[in-house]
């Protein structure tokens, strides 16, 4: 079992706290700011992040700063036994930059340039820019290296966007030349021939734009990896100061749900601990069972983009947000359960945006520990100040990590192309949503399960499954074969190894480098509209099929289920192949979560996995931590209606109470339990 550091070496406990904005306050500084400090200590907040869009109050001027505001700060935070998590303002730069240097200024894809405005809004080539913000940092990190109240980097702000200007093109050339070396292999692996596209120098090559080339799936692909390693590179560029004056001070930048723009797992290999800001639309009804589906893999995906180690909940909303189509209220619990759902994955940080709601701008109504209303008396500060409670309650699952002998691939090499490829269905290929699908499956079934990508390690794990990799990187197939031979169970799906790396597509027939692995040919892909289904029978009980119908023939691998209907009736459903010690299995159709579960419950049979907890109502959702003090069972309810349970041996952390056997959930409601028996997952 693995065990941590804590993330801030002298804090080491759960972090609660969240944005804080003083500078928004500090014409009203001398009742505002100490009211904070008096509320936060109620709240039990023990961390706050500052610094993140206050470049204008730093160096309202060029070459002009003004800190001061800034060490009261720091210095009234280590007063109060708070620690800071001081970022660096790059999230959005001062109006002057931009009318001095307009270098710095963004051009969208039809090379319009912006205007100063919003945020994130600068190139990331720019020299002028980069300097600024080495410059910034560079102070920053100088004056409040010593400082007692530094416990954290946070860099910038949700990095996101991209930029199509001048400084960009050439970086973007230079980055072609270094991948493919001569304009002919670029020319050969985008398949430039078609339609007479065929460069002679990489000067003449424009990123994607609907004014230019936007029908050249290797060049989109291509530049979708080349601002994916624009951002790594500028995290790279942003911490460096920070790393040689504060070597010993971690390093975060605040991830986002899903996000498309960036790799996370390439990104994720820079920072010293991975972050999320975490905004479930909670409904207060059935809906969000599908929330918590939905909250609980990204947490898996951010922990996994981090290395499996502890990460953090950056943010997060105490109530409703305001940018929501329908901004519902929190309903009682579910704070609790946003809160304890993040911890039960692996974070060690509850932090909120924001602490204290501003008074104008685009934010002035989004949800905050601190309200207009100045008060500790709303329902929402309680909430949040039990929230605090609890964390200091459990504090002794810091450090731990959830740990898995189930992993989940989701790759963003593959997103990327799967939203430009042209074939099937169009609209959506429902990568995501498949993911999610399977990944249902097995939370639903009791287990942990590990998010990696195609460049993850499979030898930790008993079963990883692979659904719809399209691209397969170069070297994948050959780790899944080794993966299988040496006795584990490989899962793939339909749509699985058409196209290399670079998007050119594999002769020979589908899967590709998998096929020996998976034992099967996948000739041709159906795809069905609202109206169609084909169903196949999977041990006794009938199955649907939907959207995607692969037909495929078993060549070494063994049927075990086939299409009912269409011309293709009696052509494998699902297949398995028997490779070295292992097996491989090949779902070709995409289904509902009934089968993925039926099916994943055999397959976990099959390696003799044990759930961490057996039938579990719909709804109910379970994750374990393990650590040098224990493992600890997280129980959620994620329905307003109770739920009944059947308990292992363990202590409520919450209550100090023993349980056992069968309990009722209320709606929402969340255990902490660690386990007092002989079981445990590593045996």
């Amino acid at each position: 079992m693995a065990q941590y550091p804590p993330i801030m070496p002298d804090m080491p406990v759960l972090l609660h706290g969240g944005d804080y904005n003083p500078e928004q306050w500090i014409k009203m500084k001398d009742t505002i700011w100490p009211q904070d400090m008096e509320l936060a200590k109620k709240a039990g907040v023990n961390t706050l992040s500052v610094g993140i869009f206050s470049w204008s109050m730093l160096e309202p001027e060029e070459g002009v700063y003004h800190f001061e505001w800034l060490d009261e700060v720091m210095d009234m935070l280590a007063k109060n036994g708070i620690k800071a998590i001081l970022a660096t303002p790059s999230g959005a730069r001062p109006a002057w930059m931009a009318e001095k240097y307009p270098e710095v200024l963004r051009m969208d894809a039809m090379r319009h340039k912006q205007l100063f405005g919003a945020r994130h809004n600068h190139c990331l080539t720019s020299p002028v820019y980069r300097e600024k913000v080495r410059q910034i940092n560079t102070l920053l990190a100088t004056r409040y290296k010593d400082h007692p109240a530094l416990g954290m980097w946070h860099i910038s702000n949700e990095y996101g966007g991209e930029c199509h200007c001048p400084l960009c093109q050439d970086a973007f050339r230079k980055w072609l030349k270094a991948r493919y070396g001569t304009i002919e292999n670029m020319n050969d692996q985008f398949w430039n021939t078609f339609w007479s596209h065929r460069y002679s120098s990489f000067e003449q090559v424009e990123s994607p734009s609907p004014i230019g080339e936007n029908w050249n799936l290797a060049l989109s692909l291509a530049w979708r990896r080349f601002t994916s390693d624009q951002f790594c590179d500028f995290y790279s560029h942003e911490i460096a100061p920070l790393k040689e004056i504060t070597p010993d001070i971690p390093c975060t930048a605040n991830l986002m749900d899903f996000f498309p723009g960036i790799d996370y797992f390439k990104f994720g290999k820079l920072l010293d601990r991975a972050s999320w800001d975490n905004y479930p639309p909670w409904t207060g009804d059935e809906r969000d069972k599908e929330s918590a589906l939905h909250t609980a893999i990204m947490h898996d995906i951010i922990r996994g983009v981090g290395g499996q180690k502890p990460f953090m909940m950056m943010e997060s909303s105490p109530s409703a947000v305001n940018w929501h189509p329908i901004n519902r209220l929190r309903q009682p619990g579910i704070l609790m359960l946003q809160s304890l759902q993040a911890i039960a994955h692996g974070s060690d940080t509850v932090q909120y945006f924001q602490f204290r709601k501003g008074l104008g701008s685009s934010e002035q109504y989004h949800g905050a520990i601190v309200g207009h209303d100045n008060s500790d008396q709303s329902r929402i500060f309680r909430e949040v100040s039990e929230v605090g409670h609890t964390l200091g309650k459990i504090s002794e699952v810091t450090g731990s990590a959830p740990e898995s002998k189930v992993a989940l691939i989701y790759d963003w090499d593959n997103l990327w192309i799967l939203n430009e490829a042209q074939f099937g269905n169009n609209e959506n290929k429902k990568y995501i949503e498949t993911v999610k699908d399977h990944y249902a499956a097995w939370k639903q079934l009791g287990y942990n399960v590990d998010m990696i990508d195609q460049t993850g390690d499979l030898t930790p794990y008993q079963i990883v499954c692979g659904p719809m990799l399209y691209l397969l990187k170069d070297g994948f197939a050959e780790k899944v074969q080794a993966f299988v031979e040496k006795g584990g169970t490989y899962v793939a799906t339909y749509i699985t190894g058409w196209v290399n790396e670079e998007n050119l597509a594999h002769l020979g027939g589908y899967p590709g480098p998998l096929r020996n692995v998976l034992g099967i040919w996948d000739e041709e892909t159906d795809t069905l509209d609202d109206t169609r289904k084909n169903h196949f029978t999977y041990n006794g009980k009938s199955y649907a099929c939907k959207d995607v119908c692969a037909l495929v023939h078993a060549e070494s691998a063994k049927p075990l289920a086939s299409y009912e209907e269409y011309f293709y009736q009696g052509m494998p459903a699902l297949t398995k192949n028997t490779l070295g010690k292992g097996q491989a299995y090949y779902i070709a159709a995409r289904t509902d979560r009934d089968f993925l579960r039926a099916f994943y419950a055999d397959v976990a049979a099959e390696k003799s996995l044990t759930p961490l907890m057996k039938n579990l109502p719909d709804g109910v959702l379970c994750t374990e931590r393990s650590g040098d003090k224990g493992d600890y069972l997280f129980v959620m309810n994620t329905q307003p209606e109770e739920r009944t349970i059947t308990l292992p041996a363990g202590l409520n952390l919450r209550t100090d109470e023993a349980m056992e056997g069968e309990y009722t959930l209320n709606g929402y409601e969340v255990l902490v339990l660690k386990r007092l028996s002989s079981y445990s997952l590593h045996s």
